[in-house]
């Protein structure tokens, strides 16, 4: 949006809603939505993300913003009776920022804005607490030097070490007023050291600077890292929120702390959060002391705990959702500082839902929109065997589920160094904050020794689905010596493997075994819902994949090249298979029968090759359309070059060079080695493969579509119901396919002659390079089906090889938010999906009745189930484990079509 005179860049609290998140980012939309329920919010405003935008296009922030804000800082003035730092009864307020989309710790806060040399002393008097005041204004120092000023926050935190071991204490709140003031001069001395400058004592420029720190850190590596890891647009920018400051850290009558409405890990209902007294919000978020559960609060201050029991239950039903809660007690008054729709694991997701369900608060549509595929494959991912020998070593809160191995390491950069060389880490910190970010998204699960699960660790990895265990406050971590101690004395060094549960809060030394989860034993058949937790978990999923079923258009098939696998795919609701690699049937001891076909030199050795091979591929696909009897198959003809049936260039060079040595020739190898030299291609996924393989090879698909009509024949006169369809691989002219069809027509008929059984046998063709897609009106009039092969349209589209860019440069496109994510995992729409819609639109014209489909990979991928339901296909298909995944997808991509539709 372009600015303009009347455009409006700043709004009070009482004039937004939680509509306005574009605008207001989510923390300013719903500290506005808490106002105009009347809760207890204190007063402020929000700067817009609109104002964001113009300052990160232009570098300067927008003419008419510091006018703007000025009126509302004189009317959140008025409102409170005070001045924005006045020397003796002083006005602050904290500057926070507040995205569209929740990005817990990734920018930057300021709190205590309006302290000066002067006004701290203006603050003691008011407060009649003189330790009050001094430790809000080294906060302030604190925060500011570091998020606006950009000091290194270590020397601060060593400068509060020195100061408590000097009083040989080892929390904060044991420091007096008198050390808070050393500690304030100690804290200014290193702001002028390493900024050449005084800490500013203007108010305004103080708050000035904060709002253009926050507007910086949207850009700041780490919030980059984090919206690439959340797929979060890049153009959003953040709103950022100023309001009264409200202190919990006036003594034992005061707290911060967060809440949920309902258990972020679990799901279930009850009092679940942390409370802190005499602290302010910070303090609890980073897990700089351990807290105390919320209940606890009920005998600490219990006028404010059953206010606040009543505010979370009005949340709760306004936003018919868990509800993540931010407040502060001020001497017993309880003040609103945020609230969200919050972070839960996967499992709490699919209970949530269904207990809204259960509610009345949502329907059975909104429940299968408040659960995701990415949450339904976390479920399936297998956990910690109960009865195995395990070495217990320590026990801290479980804050995200999920059973994680790997080697300790003690910091984020040796997380990622170890991670990309293969390694599987586990990431150890006393508590992480933002800067642990790359770490974490590096290891395969972070344990803390301090915080609960409303810390920065427990929040982000429950974001990310990462496995996580916080506040084992038995373990000592000690984070510059590299190693972790336990209650009973026993040392874990960096490197040693260690196993943390992050269902249960339990860490273990050594590698503990796994086993499957539930939700794999339910879709296999073996596990039905019941009374436990596990169950209780599966009855959640039953219930929304159920509904998904229903309501989904795109059928969902299996990739599966053998009976063991059909079976499987069928079982986790596959409605066919879509993809039956026949080049994986030539593997294993019928290799030597490739490598006679390809070392053919007559005619007749290859006839007598292509004989060998025909009874076992006509078993193979006897059983594979037994495994699958009344749904349709999909069987690919050989696709890749045939040099990958033969051995290894330089492992078959070097063992006849070494026959030669000896003078013991082998001439089945000279021969072999002669044709390996002779296929050598310098490109071979672009060179004699699929369609070009067939026309080459005489009898060679003949050959394999007499086994595929063979097999259907014999499973009919078995009373079976075969429904096969042939996909001739790689084709990129209707010429190409219609040599093709015509052979296999003849074989067909052929087979019918012999057995006396009609086939009904569809032929149709892979849409993978990009001349088929712009041509598909053409290839459709001799295909009567379509199936996307997207990994070699993606190859073809970009120029990429996909054996060799996810290795070599990939990394380096996604940190340079080039990729957002790879195209080999989520379709490009853009590029990639232009084809696809346009292949789709040509083949209906052609043939309306033509079925489409697609077989690579991005079959079972989310976010691109939802583009092929939009553009129209049939069904997708994906590897067996991803089936559960794509058909809850298609049930979300149906409803919320449905939702646009009727909006």
């Amino acid at each position: 949006m372009s600015e303009n005179v009347e455009q409006k860049f700043v709004y009070d609290f009482t004039e937004g809603n939680r509509d306005l998140k574009d605008l207001l980012g989510g923390k300013g939309a719903n500290l506005a939505e808490m106002t105009n329920l009347g809760l207890p919010v204190p007063p402020g405003f929000t700067i817009t993300t609109e104002a964001c935008k113009v300052y990160l296009d232009s570098g300067e922030a927008p003419a008419a913003l510091r006018d703007e804000v000025t009126a509302h800082l004189e009317a959140l003035e008025a409102t409170m009776g005070k001045k924005l730092g006045q020397s003796d009864d002083p006005l602050l307020v904290s500057v926070r920022s507040g995205a569209k989309f929740s990005m817990p710790g990734m920018m930057d806060t300021v709190l205590n804005i309006g302290l000066s040399d002067e006004s701290v002393v203006g603050l003691a008097a008011q407060a009649n607490n003189e330790r009050f005041a001094w430790d809000s204004y080294r906060r302030l120092i604190q925060m500011f030097g570091k998020t606006v000023l950009g000091v290194d926050g270590e020397l601060f935190e060593e400068a509060l070490d020195d100061a408590k071991a000097a009083k040989k204490v080892t929390v904060d709140t044991d420091l007096d007023a008198a050390d808070l003031k050393k500690l304030v001069k100690t804290f200014k001395k290193i702001v002028a050291k390493e900024t050449g400058r005084d800490f500013p004592q203007d108010p305004r420029e103080q708050m000035d600077l904060a709002v253009k720190a926050v507007f910086d850190s949207w850009n700041g590596e780490r919030a980059k890292l984090y919206r690439r890891q959340e797929r979060i647009p890049g153009d959003l920018g953040t709103a950022v929120n100023i309001c009264s400051m409200v202190f919990g850290n006036l003594g034992p009558d005061s707290g911060t702390g967060v809440a949920f409405t309902r258990d972020p890990a679990s799901g279930h209902q009850g009092v679940y959060g942390d409370y802190l007294q005499n602290a302010q919000g910070e303090d609890v978020v980073a897990g700089i002391r351990n807290t105390v559960p919320l209940a606890d609060l009920e005998q600490i201050d219990k006028k404010s705990y059953d206010q606040l029991m009543q505010i979370m239950e009005t949340l709760e039903t306004h936003y018919k959702d868990l509800c993540d809660i931010e407040f502060t007690i001020e001497r017993g008054q309880l003040w609103m500082l945020q609230t969200r729709v919050g972070k839960r694991t996967a499992g709490a997701a699919f209970r949530i839902a269904t207990q809204l369900v259960d509610q009345g608060l949502i329907d059975e549509a909104e429940a299968l929109q408040r659960v995701t595929g990415a949450q339904l494959a976390q479920l399936m991912f297998p956990r910690f065997d109960d009865k195995a020998k395990a070495e217990l070593v320590g026990r801290g809160i479980a804050a995200s589920p999920g059973a994680a191995v790997g080697k300790a390491v003690f910091d984020s950069y040796t997380a990622v160094k170890w991670s990309r060389s293969g390694e599987k880490v586990i990431l150890i910190r006393r508590e992480t904050n933002p800067d642990d970010l790359d770490g974490m998204i590096a290891s395969e699960g972070i344990l803390t020794s301090r915080g609960g699960k409303t810390s920065h660790a427990a929040v982000v990895a429950r974001g990310m689905g990462k496995t996580c265990v916080c506040g084992a406050e038995e373990l000592d971590v000690d984070t510059k010596r590299r190693r972790m101690t336990t209650a009973s004395g026993q040392v874990v060094e960096e490197g040693d493997v260690v196993s943390i549960d992050g269902s249960t809060g339990k860490v273990y030394l050594g590698e503990v075994p796994v086993v499957p989860s539930p939700v794999v034993e339910y879709f296999e058949g073996r596990m039905h819902a019941g009374a436990d937790e596990a169950d209780e978990l599966v009855a959640a999923v039953h219930r929304i994949m159920a509904y998904a079923d229903r309501v989904r258009r795109l059928r969902v098939r299996a990739n599966a090249d053998n009976a063991e696998d059909a079976m499987r795919a069928r079982r986790f609701g596959a409605q066919g298979i879509g993809l039956c690699r026949t080049e994986h049937m030539f593997l294993g001891e019928r290799r030597e029968m490739v490598e006679k076909l390809i070392l053919a030199d007559t005619e007749e050795e290859r006839d007598v090759a292509l004989v060998e091979l025909l009874p076992l591929q006509k078993t193979d696909f006897v059983e594979l359309f037994e495994a699958m009897d009344g749904l349709p198959v999909t069987v690919r003809l050989l696709d890749p070059p045939l040099h990958e049936f033969l051995p290894d260039i330089t492992e078959l060079s070097v063992r006849v060079a070494l026959a030669e040595a000896r003078e013991d020739h082998n001439e089945n190898d000279l021969r072999l080695l002669q044709a390996v030299h002779r296929l050598h291609e310098q490109n071979p996924m672009l060179g004699l493969r699929g369609v070009r393989l067939g026309l080459v090879i005489p009898g060679l698909f003949a050959m394999q579509v007499r086994a595929i009509a063979e097999a259907a024949a014999e499973r009919k006169n078995a009373k079976g119901d075969p429904r096969v369809e042939i996909m001739i691989p790689l084709v990129g002219t209707v010429q190409e396919l219609e040599i093709v069809r015509e052979e296999a027509e003849a074989v067909i008929a052929d087979v019918e002659r012999a057995t006396g059984v009609e086939l009904k046998l569809a032929l149709g063709t892979m849409i993978e390079l990009p001349r088929a897609a712009v041509t598909a009106g053409q290839i459709a009039e001799a295909a009567e089906f379509f199936s996307f092969g997207t990994n070699d349209l993606t190859q073809t589209v970009w120029g990429f090889s996909r054996d060799d860019v996810e290795a070599s440069f990939f990394t380096a496109y996604l940190e340079k938010g080039i990729f957002g994510v790879s195209p080999f995992e989520t379709i490009d729409k853009d590029g990639v999906g232009s084809l696809v819609r346009l292949a789709v639109e040509a083949g209906r014209a052609t043939r309306p009745d033509i079925k489409l489909g697609v077989c690579g990979e991005h079959g079972g991928d989310p976010e691109s189930v939802h583009f092929f339901h939009e553009v129209g296909l049939d069904y997708v298909s994906c590897s067996p484990f991803r089936i559960p995944v794509a058909r809850l997808e298609a049930g979300r991509a149906a409803a919320e079509a449905k939702g646009s539709d009727s909006r």
